[in-house]
């Protein structure tokens, strides 16, 4: 063993949990070094100064005041943060692909563009009709992926694109699909 490791039973020897008869003959000596290092420290009670402990109590008091505002500032914090994650705009990601719709209707009042990216909401993208051709058009940006959508015209009759592939919708009518 080395000079600063004792032996695991001479541990338990100064642990008071076996005695020094009760070691083997080998450690004897070890565990009389050890015993006799023991008995050199000094064992007399320390006493603190009353200052220490007043120091000790104004310490803890100002640690309870200021928990208080250590937790405002955090809290504020949060809530600015809740509120800019509720009102920020999304910035669009790189995957993001100009789409440009057309539609010639020449007869339509109004058109627009329901879909799975506008959760098939037949308001919420209008299209713009281009002269009294009856050509109606809307540009977005869509992120890549498969999109299926309709043209709604008048607000009644739903249209796919005569130029894009279509589907059956389950409700007996056919969506235009749309692969970027």
């Amino acid at each position: 063993m080395s000079e600063h490791e004792y032996h695991p039973l001479v541990k338990q020897l100064l642990d008071g949990e076996i005695t020094l008869a009760e070691l083997p003959a080998e450690l004897r000596a070890e565990g009389e070094a050890a015993l006799q290092l023991l008995g050199m420290v000094d064992r007399s009670t320390v006493s603190v100064p009353a200052v220490t402990w007043r120091v000790m109590a104004r310490l803890e008091n100002r640690r309870r005041r200021a928990l208080p505002w250590l937790l405002a500032p955090a809290l504020a914090l949060a809530a600015a943060l809740a509120v800019w994650l509720l009102t920020a705009k999304p910035v669009a990601p790189a995957s993001m692909v100009t789409v440009r719709f057309v539609l010639v209707a020449p007869e339509a009042h109004n058109v627009s563009l329901a879909g799975t990216f506008n959760q098939w909401d037949a308001r919420a993208t209008p299209l713009v009709r281009s002269g009294a051709s009856g050509v109606w058009t809307a540009t977005l940006q869509l992120p890549a992926g498969q999109h299926q959508y309709a043209f709604v015209v008048d607000g009644q009759r739903w249209v796919p694109d005569p130029g894009a592939p279509a589907v059956d919708d389950g409700f007996g009518r056919r969506n235009s699909v749309l692969t970027l």
